[in-house]
This record gives C-alpha cells, sequence and structure tokens, in this order.
C-alpha cells in the first residue's frame, strides 16, 4: 500500500468520525458559500458548486442547509464573508504539511494554526516553501460495491483517469484536473456511488516516518483539522507503521 493510499485509510476514518459528530457539515457549508459568491448561485452553472454540493448530499445534508448557504453566499439572506488562504511549513520529522483554510478572521486563524505547528514539533514557514513539493489532482473515492478494480478500470481510464488504487473498503482513484469532471460523471452514469471527490494536494514524493515522529505528526494533523477554519491537511508523510 502506497504512503498515499495508507494516509487516504485514515482520513477516511477522520472522516467518517467528523461525519458522527456532524463537524464536517461546517467545512461542507463554508465551501458551499464560498463556491457561490465566486461563481453564482446557479448549480448548473457553477462546477465548484455542483461538486461542493453533492459532496454535501453524499455527506446527508438537508437541503434546507444547502440552500441556506448558498442564499447566504449569493446576499439573498446575511452570512459571513471567508477568505481562501493556504498556510505551509514542516511537522515533526521535516514533514511537509499543507493546510487550506476558509476564514472570516486571517488574525484568529494565522495564530491557531501557528500554535498547532509549534505545539506539536512543527513550525509555520512561508508562502511557497513547500507548495512546489505537491500536485494538483483530482481524487475520488468509491466504495468497493462488490466490484472488482478490473470492472472499474477500463471506465475510469477511458474517461481520463490517470491511476485506481484498491483497499480494503474503497477505491481511489486519481485523475489530472482538467479530466476530473469527465470522471465523476461516467461514475455518475455507471450508477456507482461517489463517496467523496475533490480537488487535493498530492505529494510528489513522500518522507517515510514511523513510531513517535509518526505519532507527534498524526496529532499535530489532527488538532489542525478540529480547527473550524480549517478545510483540509495534506503532507507528504508516508506512515510506514499505521494501519
Amino acid at each position: 500500500m502506497s504512503g498515499h493510499s495508507k494516509w487516504s485509510t485514515i482520513k477516511r476514518k477522520k472522516a467518517a468520525q467528523d461525519a458522527k459528530r456532524g463537524k464536517i457539515f461546517t467545512k461542507l457549508i463554508k465551501e458551499i458559500t464560498v463556491a457561490a459568491r465566486q461563481g453564482g448561485g446557479d448549480i448548473d452553472g457553477n462546477p465548484r458548486l455542483r461538486l461542493a454540493v453533492d459532496n454535501a448530499k453524499s455527506a446527508n445534508m438537508p437541503m434546507d442547509n444547502i440552500e441556506r448557504a448558498i442564499k447566504k453566499a449569493t446576499g439573498e439572506v446575511e452570512g459571513a464573508n471567508y477568505l481562501e488562504l493556504t498556510y505551509e511549513g514542516y511537522g515533526p520529522g521535516g514533514v511537509a504539511v499543507l493546510v487550506e483554510s476558509l476564514t472570516d478572521n486571517k488574525n484568529r486563524t494565522v495564530a491557531e494554526i501557528r500554535h498547532s505547528f509549534s505545539k506539536h514539533g512543527g513550525s509555520l514557514g512561508e508562502t511557497g516553501s513547500v507548495a512546489w513539493m505537491f500536485d494538483r489532482k483530482g481524487i475520488i473515492t468509491l466504495p468497493l460495491q462488490g466490484k472488482t478494480e478490473d470492472d472499474i478500470m477500463e471506465l475510469v481510464l477511458e474517461a481520463g483517469a490517470e491511476d485506481i488504487q484498491t483497499e480494503k473498503e474503497f477505491f481511489e482513484i486519481t485523475t489530472a484536473i482538467e479530466d476530473f469532471e469527465n470522471v465523476r460523471k461516467a461514475l455518475i452514469g455507471a450508477k456507482l456511488d461517489i463517496e467523496n471527490a475533490s480537488l487535493q494536494w498530492i505529494a510528489k514524493n513522500t518522507v517515510e516516518v514511523s513510531g513517535e515522529t509518526s505519532e507527534k505528526l498524526i496529532k499535530m494533523i489532527d488538532a489542525l483539522e478540529d480547527n473550524d477554519d480549517v478545510q483540509n491537511v495534506y503532507s507528504n508523510a508516508e506512515f510506514i507503521d499505521v494501519e
């Protein structure tokens, strides 16, 4: 199992826990709000909004919540104005870390993120310090649904996917950004249940971490992800002793 896949398994478990706590709704609502503010409230004419709404539906978010977030973004009702900010730094073991946030208070967010880094043996860096170590990719996960990798592979490769990996409970499909929507539509057209589809930062090369370093890094990432202003956290760690 690759380092990215192992981290994907960890992230999938975290997402399930967040969903149970209702915490994931906060992040989804922010993404819907920003997508609608930037590209308009028409789902059919705004790919980012359509994706955000689809992910919200997959997380069983009520339509009332979705529609309210869109109305806040388009000014029909009063709502917060979120800034999209990305922070870069290093975690334990010299691991590169990228943090994507949506915030209505930049000063609060940077102070809290810096604290999470330093408390767990990391350090917040300058813009551009680690971003060059990552590529932007489309990542789609779907439960196995009784399918084999061969069943899925031909479909997604014809639609433009770069890679497919099979884990214990799910498939993970990687695409270039320009092919992401075509692959997603192909899966929907085949009536396959998409668990999550998003654009993510994927490390070009990984750094092996284990033992105490691994534990510290996971605690740091947990602390960052528990911040309501943080949407996503990425690292180039390859966890060699984490199942």
